[in-house]
């Protein structure tokens, strides 16, 4: 059950509506002790027999779930897709006085628990994108007994990890840029607008390669630019630049504790390179990786049918898994 209905909404224009199935969609708030999340259910007009509901972690962390709305287009499979605000952004919650050592992994973890308690979920698949797939991880190894399928997206794991392939990365910018963004991170005005055009280079690299960049990644940066708390507290003031809470962050040695089975997806110019992403298919029992083609660390709005397919095959291998006692 959804609790705090705020808006039931269709997916697809009135004019089609004699013509196609509409999916409902339901935006909604639940209670996280004195706090609330933010969810948004999309759910079939005809729902497939036992396709399990898919629940979507967002990255950041801080970054709204705005950016990954086209995976609510995974409802055409037959199955329910959630995705939600993490505490601290977008719809929910607001803490900007929360103290430094109040954002930490477990935080989200809880808020997540919360989350499928209160939508009395037994079973459901989990995706994550970015810091989303971190946090996916950091959910499958606790074995949350409803989790029947994990898909890590463009995701380290480890920041050290993520910290050496920036480097990597930035080395094959140009020489100015590079120098430019290396005064900046020294002086510490990492605001001024000669660093944030110089870091956009990196971005259409490495990050999403469209240009324009599409609107909806366009309201989660807005968002987060709006209220950065979570994200300058835990990650830095940008991607490639990583001085926050998380610069120490790792699951690499817990690795083996994750026993659903698991999708590692990165983009063949990810900033996630295969060097932050190899230690989840080394680690992970039977996981399996696919790297997608001509595309950076926004798969999902650079070919987003594509990806949608990917996933959805993935996903359908185990839906049957809740027959299993």
């Amino acid at each position: 059950m959804v609790h705090s209905i705020i808006c039931s909404i269709s997916g697809l224009p009135h004019t089609q509506a004699k013509e196609t199935h509409m999916p409902k969609v339901t935006e909604s708030r639940i209670p996280f002790g004195k706090h609330e999340t933010w969810i948004r259910v999309t759910e079939p007009d005809a729902p497939q027999d036992d396709a399990l509901p898919l629940i979507v972690l967002h990255g950041g962390p801080g970054m709204a779930h705005n950016y990954l709305r086209n995976l609510s287009e995974l409802v055409e499979t037959g199955r329910t897709v959630i995705l939600y605000d993490q505490i601290g952004c977008g719809n929910s919650t607001h803490l900007p006085e929360a103290p430094v050592n109040f954002w930490t992994p477990q935080l989200f973890v809880d808020e997540f628990t919360n989350l499928v308690q209160e939508l009395g979920l037994d079973e459901y698949h989990l995706l994550g994108q970015s810091w989303g797939g971190m946090l996916g991880a950091e959910i499958a190894v606790r074995r949350p007994p409803g989790l029947r399928s994990l898909a890590i997206c463009n995701s380290p794991a480890s920041m050290e990890l993520w910290a050496e392939a920036a480097t990597e990365l930035r080395s094959r910018l140009p020489k100015t840029t590079q120098q430019i963004l290396a005064l900046h991170e020294a002086a510490g005005t990492t605001a001024d607008p000669e660093y944030l055009a110089a870091a956009k280079e990196f971005y259409l690299r490495h990050v999403c390669r469209l240009a324009p960049t599409p609107q909806d990644f366009q309201e989660s940066e807005q968002q987060m630019e709006a209220e950065p708390t979570v994200y300058h507290t835990m990650n830095g003031p940008n991607e490639f630049h990583v001085i926050g809470t998380l610069r120490e962050w790792s699951i690499i040695d817990r690795l083996g504790d994750i026993e659903v089975p698991t999708l590692v997806l990165a983009g063949e110019h990810d900033e996630a390179t295969p060097a932050t992403w190899q230690p989840y298919v080394d680690g992970i029992k039977d996981a399996r990786a696919y790297v997608y083609p001509d595309a950076s660390h926004c798969v999902h709005l650079e070919h987003p049918e594509g990806f949608r397919k990917v996933i959805a095959d993935f996903l359908a291998n185990y839906d049957e898994l809740n027959s299993i006692a």
